[in-house]
């Protein structure tokens, strides 16, 4: 009779080709953050020792009746686009494994029975107390956005934001301005990325206050101009704050894109009033599924990783070069 082999286990593979879990998760589900020569050892490794992964483990370690919370801050809306998007793109993978989602929207250490899983929307750039709550708490949790202590993914912001000034700067722009909050990470990081580039290139740079909605977008960019700011080119930290500043610019008489240009950030598939935006473009699907792989890495207790999603920027008709000289008014 003949002795059979034990079978072999993530780990062996992953120190049989010299490489963490992580990579082998990865190498599997085929994720496009694994060097050529890397992946193909793994795979080599995993041909020569019989390997084949576990139907139920490929599945994100998930059994029917477990919850995945998604869990958004106290002031986001529950029926922003973006949310809305994100939030399809996730059930189209938990629906088929029996997993309930739930979106939450209080503080998460109120809540009567924590997840199985949770996905922290909008982290602050600050100490974020939901994070520190869920890792007290031994909550699987993956964040969309960034921290080097937790399991995360999050689109390339800040190189959208170079997308936008380079944009714009190939325009001939060179009186710029941001729209955009200061306190999440997600506001500064495009905001860092689209002024570093615009002041590197020699460009005028100012930054106006605003949150992520249509009329936060209108009223900050009414007010500014009627106060005397000037600028040929904006770029808004998302697709809603953007068309919010065109209406306030047209509402004023300056036309867009022959006066001003305006940059958007999300690539939204549908924007109000009609409008061809110019956007840098997130892959929300992309985000969506890899933040279910990470969430299943999470709860199979493998070492926490993140991952930046390429953006790209996609042209629309608001922005055109510029035809003139800035015009008058205050300094931006």
């Amino acid at each position: 009779m003949t002795d059979l082999l034990p079978r072999p286990t993530i780990n062996d593979i992953a120190v049989a080709a010299g490489v963490s879990k992580g990579t082998v998760s990865r190498v599997l589900n085929g994720h496009r953050t694994v060097a050529a020569g890397t992946r193909e050892r793994v795979q080599e490794v995993m041909q020569r020792m019989g390997y084949s992964p576990d139907p139920a483990a490929r599945h994100l370690s998930w059994r029917k009746g477990q919850t995945l919370g998604l869990l958004l801050d106290r002031d986001d809306p529950m029926l922003h686009p973006y949310y809305i998007l994100f939030r399809e793109a996730l059930e189209s993978h938990t629906a088929l494994q029996g997993v309930q989602l739930v979106g939450l929207r209080t503080e998460v250490w109120n809540l009567p029975h924590l997840p199985t899983a949770v996905l922290v929307m909008h982290a602050q750039q600050d100490e974020d107390r939901r994070l520190d709550f869920l890792r007290r708490a031994g909550v699987p949790s993956v964040l969309i956005g960034h921290h080097p202590d937790f399991f995360w993914v999050a689109p390339h912001d800040e190189e959208g934001g170079a997308l936008a000034a380079r944009h714009l700067l190939e325009a001939g722009h060179r009186d710029l301005m941001y729209l955009g909050e200061g306190t999440s990470q997600v506001a500064q990081d495009r905001g860092r990325g689209f002024v570093g580039t615009a002041r590197g290139a020699g460009a005028r740079v100012g930054s106006l206050p605003s949150d992520f909605t249509v009329l936060g977008g209108y009223r900050a960019v009414r007010r500014a101009w009627e106060d005397g700011a000037r600028f040929t080119g904006l770029f808004a930290q998302s697709d809603e704050s953007a068309i919010g500043a065109i209406a306030a610019l047209e509402d004023l008489g300056v036309r867009v894109p022959e006066d001003v240009s305006v940059v958007g950030f999300d690539g939204l598939p549908e924007v109000p009033l009609n409008i061809r935006l110019t956007t840098v473009a997130q892959n929300i699907p992309l985000i969506a599924s890899t933040a279910l792989q990470l969430v299943g890495e999470a709860i199979s207790g493998l070492p926490p990783r993140g991952e930046f999603i390429p953006v790209h920027l996609t042209p629309g008709a608001t922005v055109a070069p510029v035809a003139r000289a800035p015009l008058s008014g205050g300094e931006v």
